[in-house]
């Protein structure tokens, strides 16, 4: 198995998936009114496609997932660029801290860090963010299910791809219990050799658990970390 994408719910799929296209050089993929696609290459590290996926209402409930930029080639700089791109500054209570906090044009909060973050990873991501319930078992819960290895185990633990480069993933105690769906989650690709259903048992004994949302018949399977953040299990791609 491994991580294949970061999936944002969307108002307007287009229009949020070219700004984070701009602000990150990715390349094109996928450009339809409902889905827009966009591939962020690293070399010699993993290859993520960034996903928006309409949805009918505009996000309302607080990011418990969010990207961390790598502000390494100039803060200031790169602030200014995201903001020509239509991003605004956010105050989400951070008060007085080295890294600039922003939201993109459907108010989705990210920050802009003053270097490459706590891991010397390359890219223009330099972290993920994800709140979660139990820090410790969602950590050991995604090592499993990408087989990304711990760089800390102090607060926030961390896992990074076996490269060393791209985004690391960050798990860190949440503010506050999860109420209601994220609207950015990242999606899990199978493998040829990966059975779905010895998947599911052992994500399960791990405090994972499939999800059941009555979207009627899907191809990929709905899933749930330890602490309730949604996933997706992707089919292996045909040889």
């Amino acid at each position: 198995m491994y991580l294949e994408n970061l999936v944002f719910d969307a108002f307007d799929p287009r229009r949020l998936g070219q700004f984070w296209k701009a602000a990150l050089g990715c390349e094109p993929l996928t450009d339809s009114a409902d889905l827009y696609e966009t591939g962020l290459r690293i070399p010699g590290g993993p290859d993520l496609d960034l996903c928006f996926q309409r949805v009918p209402d505009p996000p309302s409930e607080p990011l418990r997932l969010h990207l961390d930029l790598n502000g390494k080639t100039g803060q200031a700089d790169i602030v200014e660029r995201l903001l020509a791109l239509g991003a605004t500054h956010r105050d989400i209570g951070q008060g007085a801290v080295d890294w600039v906090v922003l939201a993109d044009p459907e108010g989705n909060h990210f920050c802009v860090l003053e270097g490459p973050g706590e891991v010397p990873t390359s890219g223009p991501i330099a972290a993920l963010p994800i709140d979660c319930a139990d820090p410790e078992a969602c950590a050991g819960f995604w090592s499993w299910l990408t087989g990304w290895t711990r760089f800390s185990d102090e607060e926030p633990i961390i896992l990074t791809h076996a490269s060393g480069r791209g985004i690391a993933l960050e798990f860190w105690p949440e503010a506050a219990p999860k109420l209601a769906k994220n609207r950015f989650h990242l999606d899990v690709r199978l493998e040829a050799d990966d059975d779905l259903e010895r998947v599911l048992a052992e994500l399960n004994a791990r405090g994972g658990e499939e999800l059941h949302p009555g979207w009627g018949e899907l191809p990929f399977t709905v899933c749930a970390d330890p602490s309730g953040n949604e996933f997706c299990l992707l089919p292996a791609r045909a040889v």
